[in-house]
């Protein structure tokens, strides 16, 4: 589902509901908006940090921001303190100190520790060709929301195989061996999602997911799941297009033995030709925004927040 930005537009409330996460620990809601400062932030941003806030704000609850810059290769200084800008203007109010995920990769090395030492993870010596190449091999290429699923071709590779490629410094990254993280968790894995209800988590969509890659000693997957949990996030506000990572989380909660908070996965904006607003195409930024004489009470508005707000 697709929301065309551009007039005041009626996008749906999260309903409210009780959280699974556990009450007498967080004690009241919790919602986090957690941009990657990979460009700048476009109006679709702006309405999922609304929402996340407002829900937040109706309920008494806390709104916490966190800077998910775990991919040094594409994330910028300059990009954080825009996104600070852009959501002050906007009238959002958070907790500090903010969570900046490039200063904390220690917990994310102990969270992978912890599923290694269990067995559920695997170097991955293949490059993008690699598995390209294979799949053509093979003539069957099942695709999840990350493009098409990995065929497990280091899965296979005896244990000698792997520890000479290991000790020969041969890059890799590391996967959940996702047969062998079902045979602990099972089947029984459920998430509720307030704008589609019940899920029954299906990690099979995403298969044998890179948890650590290569190049960054980390993913947005564990990172994201980890950090939630540590803050307490007990209601997560993002877009329908994060709906399938949700299948993924789910099993990493039940590994971690983390809560499960609940989801709003809400429509995406698009633009008046009824494409995704995205950065990689340069969608009209907050910045642009402000910087043209639009005031942030008309961007509210126009993104269907009509509520008192302090800017």
């Amino acid at each position: 589902m697709k929301l065309r930005c551009g007039s005041t537009v009626d996008l749906p409330r999260p309903k409210i509901v009780q959280n699974t996460a556990d009450p007498m620990k967080h004690g009241s809601i919790i919602t986090r908006f957690a941009p990657s400062p990979t460009g700048h932030l476009h109006k679709g941003h702006a309405y999922s940090a609304l929402m996340a806030f407002s829900l937040a704000k109706e309920l008494g609850g806390r709104f916490i921001l966190r800077i998910e810059d775990i991919d040094p290769t594409r994330c910028s200084r300059e990009n954080t303190d825009q996104i600070f800008a852009d959501l002050a203007w906007l009238g959002l109010e958070w907790e500090l100190p903010v969570r900046v995920q490039s200063e904390h990769r220690d917990d994310y090395t102990t969270a992978v520790q912890t599923l290694s030492a269990r067995g559920l993870l695997y170097p991955c010596f293949c490059t993008r060709n690699d598995i390209l190449r294979e799949i053509e091999r093979s003539g069957y290429a099942p695709h999840g929301s990350e493009g098409p699923l990995y065929p497990g071709t280091c899965r296979h590779l005896s244990q000698d195989e792997r520890q000479n490629r290991l000790d020969a410094g041969a890059p890799h990254a590391l996967r959940l061996d996702l047969k062998k993280a079902l045979a602990e968790t099972g089947r029984d894995l459920t998430w509720n999602d307030t704008i589609q209800g019940i899920q029954q988590a299906k990690p099979e969509l995403l298969g044998d997911a890179v948890l650590v890659r290569k190049d960054i000693g980390s993913s947005y997957h564990l990172a994201v799941v980890h950090d939630d949990a540590l803050q307490g996030i007990t209601d997560i506000v993002r877009g329908v297009d994060l709906f399938e990572a949700t299948h993924l989380h789910r099993i990493l909660q039940a590994l971690l033995g983390l809560p499960v908070p609940t989801y709003h996965h809400h429509p995406l904006l698009t633009d008046s030709n009824g494409n995704r607003l995205a950065k990689r195409d340069r969608a009209i930024t907050i910045r642009s925004l402000r910087e043209s004489g639009v005031s942030a009470a008309a961007l509210r508005e126009e993104l269907g927040f009509t509520m008192k707000w302090g800017a």
